[in-house]
């Protein structure tokens, strides 16, 4: 007997797609509103969405705006990159330098060199090793001299594990053949079709936003940084700044929040793509977006944990003691600058020691471990092992030095 299948699918009416929440990031300034409306977490909510954005989110921006114009002249071919691309010695000290770079550009461009074989292996394992991603953004703009200190440690160690590996591997060790490298230009900046008229017009606001706020915000950033009261300063009433870092800080979200939908881990943990063409201010409103996003997480988390669950993070991690340098290692090999975001945050606000910043900058490849894996998938996870190996050597030296 011949068996019969039923098939049958809905009706275009009865499809739940319509009901599948659009722009899901809308989700955190949603909570942060309802924050704020609430009683019971209002002042706490205020107090530190206002630290977030003044002292924060300001210096960030401003960081960007000068490390993207910076990038314009550094795009350009010169005697540098000449002598970059002439030695092997010269590749790896090079590319820890173009590591070192907050963001991912510098790496995207010695991974895609590596492919092409214009590099060797040993460069793409400093490049990866050295590499912070953005949260190296926020570690200067919070701490500028522990920032300094982390990324010169990073260029030093990424120096040193590249030339290891050259000494170990061939230059073509795991290069991909006949790879089309033309999809990395797509990863940090991407053409401007890529994005919904709506979202274009979401990411022009944005950019617009820290047009005209960055040299006021960063003005008052700094008077706060010296302790100078702003509101007594202007005669305003008590609580005005806060309210408004507050405010603006939510404003900034909802922007952030319209420009680009979640779909995947990727699309979660990963800075916006960027048109080849935008202005420098407008990367850095939409990186500055991107860090801040993280930076709320972290920070609300830690108060709201602090002051409504009697939970100090500080203390509860402070009995890990010699597993934390592994905690930092074990975020830092996750890719993206979201998780490793979360990290430098804990590590501002006191949660976390400065082992675990360490061992989380040194194992951490932020957004350049996607295009590295999508290019050389193999080369990606050797950098990656190779870069855990001087990140736990750091790590645990300074826990045992100076922290046990």
């Amino acid at each position: 007997m011949n068996s019969v299948r039923l098939s049958f699918s809905l009706p275009a009416w009865l499809s739940f797609s319509q009901f599948r929440p659009a722009y899901k990031r809308l989700l955190l300034p949603s909570i942060l509103i309802a924050l704020l409306l609430n009683d019971a977490t209002r002042m706490v909510t205020v107090v530190t969405l206002s630290d977030a954005f003044w002292a924060v989110s300001a210096y960030v921006a401003f960081t960007l705006a000068i490390y993207h114009y910076l990038s314009l002249w550094m795009s350009k071919d010169n005697k540098v990159v000449n002598l970059y691309k002439s030695s092997r010695t010269y590749q790896v000290l090079f590319a820890s330098l173009l590591g070192a770079l907050p963001g991912c550009g510098g790496a995207i461009i010695v991974t895609t060199q590596f492919v092409s074989g214009k590099v060797g292996f040993g460069a793409i394992v400093a490049v990866l090793t050295s590499t912070m991603g953005d949260a190296a953004f926020l570690l200067i703009a919070s701490k500028p001299d522990i920032g300094v200190l982390v990324v010169s440690i990073g260029i030093v160690v990424g120096c040193l594990s590249g030339w290891v590996v050259n000494a170990i591997h061939a230059d073509d060790f795991l290069r991909p053949l006949n790879q089309d490298t033309t999809e990395s230009s797509q990863i940090c900046l991407s053409h401007s079709n890529q994005h919904s008229s709506f979202e274009k017009k979401a990411i022009n606001l944005q950019g617009a936003f820290w047009k005209w706020l960055i040299v006021p915000a960063t003005v008052v950033a700094l008077l706060g940084s010296f302790q100078i009261d702003i509101n007594q300063l202007l005669a305003l009433p008590s609580e005005t700044m806060d309210w408004l870092g507050a405010i603006l800080i939510v404003i900034s979200m909802l922007l952030w929040s319209l420009t680009k939908e979640i779909k995947d881990y990727r699309s979660t943990v990963s800075e916006d793509t960027k048109t080849v063409t935008s202005h420098p201010l407008q990367k850095a409103a939409q990186d500055t977006n991107f860090v801040t996003a993280w930076v709320i997480v972290a920070f609300m988390s830690f108060e709201l944990l602090t002051a409504l669950g009697n939970i100090d993070l500080a203390s509860a991690f402070s009995g890990w003691g010699v597993w934390m340098p592994l905690v930092g290692l074990a975020v830092g090999i996750l890719p993206g600058c979201g998780p490793q975001i979360l990290v430098t945050s804990l590590y501002i606000s006191g949660a976390v020691p400065l082992s675990t910043q360490l061992a989380n900058a040194i194992s951490n490849d932020g957004d350049a471990l996607f295009p590295a894996i999508a290019l050389a998938p193999r080369a990606a996870l050797a950098a990656t092992f190779y870069s855990a190996i001087p990140a736990l050597i750091v790590g645990y030296s300074y826990y045992f030095m100076f922290e046990r």
